[in-house]
């Protein structure tokens, strides 16, 4: 059995999506039902379980209206097409158990050099709105947590989404604690960028050869550079060559060679690193999972 801690809670797979929607609510529960079945979990019972994140919390990055907006379902129609979809009771305790679980990865991470949440890098939320799937920041609210604490003093948060991390750019765009890097697909959404403190954009149809010398070039400079006490590392799948709102065309080998690499590149440098999971999206819910399984594989065999 592995050693990696894995956060997961059964509400982050939230109810009433419609029919084919875009977003794969159900890869959430595979994932977590993967995990066990591969043996990197004693069980469902052998998953650390995260509260509920007060509004405290939230608003440690993001407005307090927004906050009390989505807590008290008054979000109006606008707001809610900007996410993406209509947020329910079941939605938002869902992003206030991702935002939490992001959280306690984060502290295990501290602990143990390596720890993983099983949802996590809804990066597209901004200080005062959602967007693209994201309704709270996780890893806004959690790196701002720990800093307020103490408990660290440097971050860098490694976003290799295939879409620009706009939102976790923007709510640090004044924290110089905090080195925001995307590397993502430029012609993908938003079409408009924000400004992160690296932003390196990848034309269509990169594949894994060209995108992984990308990283070799990147992260390790960056560990040398910002000497962070902690990494959170976004590990979208989305960048996948099937994957549905793509463009890039990494393969499953990439993707496994892209997780190893950031996990070893971590350790080797002895700074802790906390893996959530990003987009990933398909017509198959556990095609994508599987997917998302490659990152806790990965790190288990290093622990």
């Amino acid at each position: 059995m592995s050693r990696l801690p894995i956060v997961h809670h059964p509400a982050y797979t939230a109810t009433a999506l419609p029919p084919r929607h875009r977003f794969p609510m159900s890869k959430y529960e595979g994932l977590a039902a993967l995990l066990v079945q591969e043996g990197l979990v004693a069980g469902m019972e052998g998953y650390h379980e995260p509260i509920a994140a007060p509004a405290s919390w939230l608003e440690m990055g993001h407005d307090a209206r927004y906050v009390a907006a989505v807590l008290d379902g008054t979000l109006t129609d606008a707001e809610q097409r900007k996410i993406g979809f209509k947020v329910t009771e079941s939605i938002a305790l869902r992003s206030r158990m991702s935002v939490s679980g992001t959280l306690l990865a984060a502290r295990l991470a501290l602990e143990h050099g390596l720890a993983a949440n099983t949802a996590g890098g809804s990066h597209h939320a901004r200080p005062g709105e959602g967007a693209g799937f994201c309704v709270f920041n996780d890893v806004g609210i959690t790196a701002s947590i720990l800093l307020a604490e103490g408990v660290v003093s440097s971050i860098l948060v490694l976003d290799l989404d295939v879409h620009q991390g706009d939102g976790t750019a923007r709510i640090f765009e004044n924290e110089p604690r905090v080195f925001t890097c995307s590397i993502h697909c430029e012609q993908n959404w938003p079409r408009r960028k924000a400004v992160s403190d690296l932003d390196i954009g990848l034309e269509k149809g990169t594949g894994d050869e060209a995108y992984l010398a990308v990283l070799a070039d990147t992260f390790p400079a960056l560990l040398n550079t910002v000497k962070p006490d902690l990494v959170f590392y976004n590990a979208g799948v989305d960048p996948h060559a099937n994957d549905r709102l793509g463009l890039l065309s990494l393969s499953d080998e990439g993707l496994a060679r892209r997780e190893a690499y950031v996990a070893q590149t971590a350790l080797a440098a002895g700074v802790p690193l906390c893996g959530v999971i990003g987009g990933g999206y398909g017509e198959d819910p556990m095609e994508v999972a599987a997917r998302h399984a490659v990152m806790f594989r990965e790190f288990a065999a290093l622990m």
